[in-house]
């Protein structure tokens, strides 16, 4: 009943609606049976409630304002030149204000071994290829972002996962979480296909326009010294982060970029 309801609803979405990350029963590679969060279809999304919501296994909160944020780092050139990279899944205040470092606890260190353990190669070969630091510090760099921002997730509290959950768990479905939308969200192929180029100056606009019209919201670009460096994507969240609905939604923040904007080639040796 669950699957034909949510088919249907998948159905209705016009196609000039956001591109909403469909619900998914479980993450395959950590459980047998796979994680489910068991969160009811019909939940309100994140900051979107007009009445307290006590269940915070499958409402995320306080943090429901969720950015993607992703890297185009040249210097050093840093990941694939043919992709945008991971920098980390922050769970924002609905106002905007942000908070971290919620269960210094979680906060685990040796994220490889952990994948490792879990059977998860594949998610940390992605991780390896599009979630690197640009100082080559691979693994302080994921234990930072999960410690920041991942324990701050309501919906990923251990207590809020499958009984058979072992420890760290957690940071593993935030870490297939993030790569799950990161492969959703592919600026640079979504660039590349409106003949937006590494390698020229382009008007902010026609930046935001290539982006809206394939996402259709508008995220927030972010530059150094009239240099694209970085795009933020801003979520609403229905259900749980380990199988529920990202909702995109217009950045609330204004892009810091001029007018014209440069995107520099990124001479990757990967």
């Amino acid at each position: 009943m669950f699957v034909a309801i949510a088919l249907v609803v998948v159905a209705l979405i016009s196609l000039s609606s956001p591109t909403i990350l469909p619900v998914e029963r479980g993450l395959s590679g950590l459980f047998s049976p796979r994680a489910t969060s068991e969160c009811p279809f019909a939940n309100s999304a994140s900051c979107t409630n007009t009445t307290a919501i006590s269940d915070t296994c499958c409402f995320e909160s306080p943090g429901g304002l969720l950015l993607l944020s992703q890297f185009w780092t040249v210097n050093p050139p840093t990941g694939p030149s043919d992709s945008w990279t991971i920098h980390g899944l922050w769970p924002d205040l609905c106002n905007g204000e942000f908070i971290q470092d919620c269960d210094p606890s979680r906060a685990y260190t040796d994220i490889t071994g952990l994948l490792t353990s879990a059977g998860e190669s594949d998610t940390l070969s992605t991780m390896q290829r599009y979630w690197p630091d640009y100082h080559g510090r691979n693994e302080q760099f994921w234990e930072h972002e999960w410690s920041k921002h991942g324990t701050c997730m309501s919906t990923l509290r251990p207590q809020c996962l499958p009984d058979e959950s072992s420890a760290g768990t957690d940071a593993i479905l935030y870490f297939k979480t993030i790569i799950r939308l990161f492969r959703a969200y592919d600026i640079y192929k979504t660039l590349k296909t409106a003949n937006i180029r590494p390698g020229a100056t382009y008007s902010l606009s026609s930046l935001q326009a290539a982006l809206r019209r394939a996402f259709k919201v508008m995220p927030d670009f972010r530059c150094t010294r009239g240099n694209l460096d970085q795009i933020y994507l801003y979520f609403h969240l229905r259900g749980s982060a380990i199988d529920g609905q990202f909702i995109p939604i217009d950045a609330p923040t204004r892009s810091n970029c001029p007018a014209r904007v440069n995107y520099p080639v990124k001479r990757s040796p990967n």
